[in-house]
């Protein structure tokens, strides 16, 4: 394919990441080096930068403050949870984005995200290619959630297993300082899907982790969890219970709505906004059992934690970006980079692996039901062996005055 000149626009969606910033930092840094690539723009917002023309120029930033993107969490570009709609029922954001690509001579747009991120890329893709309009459109993965169809892992997934596991780990030593018993219930992120939830097994590996660990792959049934419940604690005086958000009845009932109708609020993608489980197990659980009960919902800090980021994350959320751009520059497009595994003389290797967006757009990845021990109330070997690769190294973060130190762009608005 023909060499291709002209200007890329990178963009940031979803939910954020603590190294969703190492990619974009990835991308934008092997942009700006390479001469195929006139301009690098960021969009603000996401997509929602681009039909709003509220882009900035990523050329204009300082290149050693734009280093501190890799140690920086959240989305530093900012991100928005907007939905594109069909072009075939309506094209009218589709031909804003045209207009947008035309005018700054757009010839590579990389959208960093999830799933629904994909499914955007894979929708502007194939817009674009209908049109006649040559730009080559790649996905650069991001979540939390490890949910991504294809790919071994996701950026951002290595950091917060290793906060999760950290986290329960600390917890295990908190709640058992007292000589009067105890009952913890930790909510962990995953509405679907539960390789967050999975993570605390590692605090297990490490015999320090929660009695029971639940899922969304498997039915929750609310009086079995609550007799397992009280023969631990009858047996041990404490009981450590890690809880994913989003695990359902047989009859697919959020538990978390069966104390509140917040999992009936939707965001523009239809996805239930979720969270109390916590608080409403303990609650049962202190009327069931008696026992003093504590409830802990790790939030936010699960995908914000850059302070116990993973270096090993770190490193292929960078490559994940890098990858990007070189295969769009090559003649690569519509496709989403992911990461295959191998093992070199008994060492975990990442490898980069491309992904058609169709595949990915809008399928989730979902823990394999063998990774479960035999009661699905915990995981078994196989998961602490895909997982315990992922989680190692440490970042070594610029400080000032004892606290980290964040990028802060200028935001230069672009110019045509």
């Amino acid at each position: 394919m023909s060499q291709l000149k002209g200007a890329c626009i990178i963009g940031q969606s979803g939910g954020p990441t603590s190294v969703i910033n190492a990619s974009a930092y990835g991308c934008i840094k092997t942009a700006l080096e390479n001469e195929n690539i006139t301009k690098v723009y960021g969009a603000l917002n996401g997509i929602k930068g681009v039909l709003n023309d509220n882009l900035i120029d990523m050329g204009k930033e300082d290149p050693n403050e734009l280093t501190l993107m890799l140690q920086t969490p959240s989305s530093a570009l900012g991100s928005c949870r907007y939905k594109l709609k069909d072009p075939d029922v309506d094209d009218t954001d589709y031909k804003r984005i045209l207009e947008i690509f035309k005018k700054y001579n757009v010839r590579y747009f990389f959208y960093n995200g999830g799933n629904d991120s994909m499914d955007t890329c894979n929708k502007i893709s194939k817009f674009m290619l209908k049109n006649g309009y040559e730009c080559r459109v790649m996905g650069i993965p991001k979540t939390i959630d490890n949910d991504l169809a294809g790919t071994d892992h996701c950026p951002g997934y290595g950091s917060a297993a290793k906060y999760i596991a950290t986290s329960l780990m600390e917890i295990y030593h908190d709640a058992r300082v007292y000589d009067t018993g105890m009952i913890t219930v930790v909510e962990i992120m995953g509405r679907n899907v539960g390789w967050l939830t999975a993570a605390a097994s590692l605090a297990c590996y490490k015999g320090c982790g929660p009695d029971l660990i639940y899922l969304p792959e498997v039915p929750f049934d609310l009086n079995s969890f609550t007799q397992k419940v009280k023969e631990i604690y009858d047996k041990n005086g404490k009981c450590i219970v890690a809880v994913s958000e989003g695990i359902k009845d047989k009859d697919g009932k959020y538990i978390s709505e069966y104390g509140t109708d917040l999992a009936k609020t939707k965001d523009s993608f239809g996805h239930a906004q979720l969270g109390g489980l916590a608080a409403y197990l303990a609650n049962y659980l202190k009327e069931q059992t008696g026992a003093k009960v504590r409830g802990i919902e790790l939030s936010l800090l699960q995908r914000c934690a850059a302070h116990c980021a993973s270096k090993t994350d770190v490193d292929e959320a960078f490559l994940s970006g890098k990858a990007a751009v070189e295969y769009a520059v090559s003649g690569v497009t519509d496709k989403m980079v992911g990461f295959e595994r191998s093992y070199v003389d008994g060492k975990y290797v990442c490898n980069v692996k491309l992904f058609d967006l169709t595949i990915v757009a809008n399928t989730e990845k979902k823990v394999p039901l063998d990774w479960l021990n035999e009661t699905k109330d915990g995981l078994n070997e196989k998961f602490v062996e895909y997982a315990l690769p992922l989680i190692q190294g440490e970042v070594n973060m610029v400080k000032e005055d004892g606290l980290p130190r964040f990028v802060k762009l200028k935001k230069v608005k672009a110019e045509a």
